[in-house]
């Protein structure tokens, strides 16, 4: 990766809790008259294997084997005041606080609670200056009603985002984890004048907020806390079968998300190109009646002319590899075919251009893989909802950028797989060559759409912050689809120009061209470098997302990504 500065997320993701090792996730959707639908995996004892030999002779390192909570979600209708358990959460905007001369609550829902405890709710977010504003929230041990606890959270002035909801499911894990609570109700305040699809929608941005705040990745802690939270009843926005899938989808999704966490928060000595390869043929086995896997070595990619990509890979000691799932569904016929590429350095020193001095975040760099995190997340995901109609390639181009002897030096020339030649002017640089063979290889596949995902440039960071990711195609129907999914998703996309003068600053006098063109436009210049390998005919998206693939807060990985690109093929898919 390109010169990254450390970052700061504001996440909008979300996932559920990890289990032993790398990733055994599940959550349990289910509803007062329905029994539980269970979502889970065997992945982790194969990762716990996997991992076990790839730390064999380095560093001594084990991720720890932990059992996560199963939390169960169910959708209720109740009175809330009945309600019985360990917190009632209550979502409130800054109108529901209204107050009547009385000084009592004008919201019927606050009203009504406020009345079983005596004023005291009123009183207290009064003495406790709870305005509703987002990010505010206060919990209060009481007696009164059937809860132990009730809590206030503020969702702002007015709420209607998927990323509003998601970061108040947060909010409702973090005051469980708190108090240790095993038992959650959620009701918001407000909810009477939402549409039956506001309320499918807002539960699962509630559901998958809740699962991502719980969730804490403790695999390499000596020692750990574990979540008592249990179930979370969700009151007020319906019950039926619509809700209930709508929780599945939402459980499906989160898996994918905390697997692709898992894997970006591995460490280089244990994730290495050959156990993200092992995790990826992984799915494909999971999922066998959707995935098949097709794992290159070297000698394989030299075959393919994938010189691009085999420059950045000749100095490390753990060998490259080039990874494919392929996704076809259980039934009918397929009416579109998508490929979706990602970066996948298991770690980035920036090779001879070595990362130095402030800034450079080079002890982050096993993030460099979060592109290939992303895009195996969203496999995992599919091969449990399992869309028709659609066909998705998943591609990884994984290796290790390091220095040695053997390795590619500035001013190497390098020929791609489509035959163009590159003048390496910049080692750290690299991301950028191995997606071009990927992106090579995609087109061949005969896919009408490709989208690629990489944490390419610290200049995306620079022009958009740390939450948000950049968008670059030259398809703006393309850019529509995603845009939307992205909406419904919750994670935040802002498109880019590609501006095709700046290409000039990318010309070589040896070579076709050269792989960096100065800090002037540096994501731009970036984008312009994988067209040249992208098929004219393939409606084509890069997503550069340097920024919000981690949160410095949390110092931990986001899983920025999968939710969106679950949606989009989904989109594209004959139904949901």
């Amino acid at each position: 990766m390109a010169a990254i500065a450390s970052t700061l997320l504001l996440s909008f993701s979300f996932s559920t809790v990890s289990s032993s090792s790398l990733f055994l996730t599940r959550i349990t959707s289910r509803f007062s008259f329905a029994a539980p639908l269970p979502l889970r995996s065997n992945h982790t004892k194969h990762m716990a294997h996997t991992l076990a030999r790839a730390t064999a002779t380095l560093g001594l390192t084990h991720p720890s084997n932990t059992d996560s909570p199963k939390i169960s979600f169910a959708a209720k209708e109740v009175d809330v005041t009945e309600w019985n358990g360990d917190i009632l959460a209550v979502g409130v905007t800054e109108k529901d606080l209204a107050k009547d001369g009385k000084s009592g609550f004008e919201n019927p829902i606050l009203k009504k609670i406020d009345s079983k405890l005596g004023g005291l709710l009123a009183e207290a977010s009064s003495e406790e200056d709870f305005s509703g504003k987002a990010g505010q929230s206060t919990v209060l041990r009481i007696t009164g009603l059937g809860s132990k606890r009730i809590g206030l959270i503020g969702l702002g002035q007015t709420t209607s985002t998927t990323a509003a909801f998601k970061t108040f499911g947060e909010a409702v894990a973090a005051a469980a984890k708190s108090a240790q609570a095993s038992n959650v109700a959620v009701v918001l305040a407000s909810s009477e004048g939402l549409s039956k699809e506001t309320k499918l929608s807002t539960a699962y941005a509630i559901a998958t907020g809740t699962a991502l705040g719980i969730f804490e990745d403790n695999r390499y802690k000596s020692e750990s806390k574990k979540s008592a939270l249990s179930s979370v009843d969700i009151i007020g926005l319906g019950t039926g079968p619509e809700l209930e899938k709508k929780l599945k989808y939402a459980g499906d999704v989160s898996s994918g998300i905390i697997f692709g966490r898992e894997l970006v928060n591995s460490p280089a000595n244990v994730l290495t190109p050959g156990v993200l390869a092992e995790e990826a043929s992984k799915i494909a086995s999971e999922y066998s009646d959707v995935f098949t896997a097709k794992i290159l070595n070297a000698e394989q990619c030299k075959e393919l002319k994938m010189g691009s990509y085999l420059g950045v890979a000749a100095a490390s000691e753990n060998p490259p590899h080039f990874i494919h799932l392929c996704y076809k569904p259980p039934s009918g016929t397929v009416n579109v075919k998508l490929a979706l590429v990602g970066k996948g350095l298991t770690f980035d020193s920036g090779g001879y251009n070595i990362k130095t001095g402030p800034g450079c975040s080079i002890e982050l760099m096993k993030f460099d893989m979060g592109g290939s995190a992303a895009v195996l997340g969203a496999a995992k995901a599919l091969g449990q909802i399992k869309p028709l109609g659609v066909e998705v390639h998943f591609v990884v181009a994984a290796c290790e950028n390091m220095i040695s002897g053997k390795g590619m030096r500035p001013g190497d020339i390098v020929t791609a797989s489509n035959g163009k030649t590159i003048e390496v002017n910049n080692t750290d640089a690299e991301g950028r060559l191995t997606l071009a063979d990927a992106l090579v290889y995609a087109c061949n596949q005969g896919v009408e759409k490709i989208v690629d995902l990489a944490t390419l440039t610290g200049a995306c960071v620079v022009a958009l912050g740390p939450s948000i990711a950049g968008i670059f195609t030259p398809s703006d129907e393309l850019a529509k689809e995603v845009v939307e999914a992205s909406e419904v998703s919750g994670e935040k996309l802002w498109r880019m120009p590609l501006e095709d003068s700046y290409w000039e600053s990318m010309k070589s006098g040896v070579a076709d061209m050269v792989n960096t063109g100065g800090r002037q436009g540096g994501a731009i210049t970036a984008a312009l470098f994988l067209k040249q390998f992208v098929d004219e005919k393939v409606q084509w998206m890069h997503i550069d997302l340097a920024g919000p693939v981690w949160n410095e807060k949390k110092r931990s990985a986001t899983g920025f990504g999968v939710a969106t690109l679950v949606e989009w093929v989904l989109k594209n898919a004959s139904q949901k």
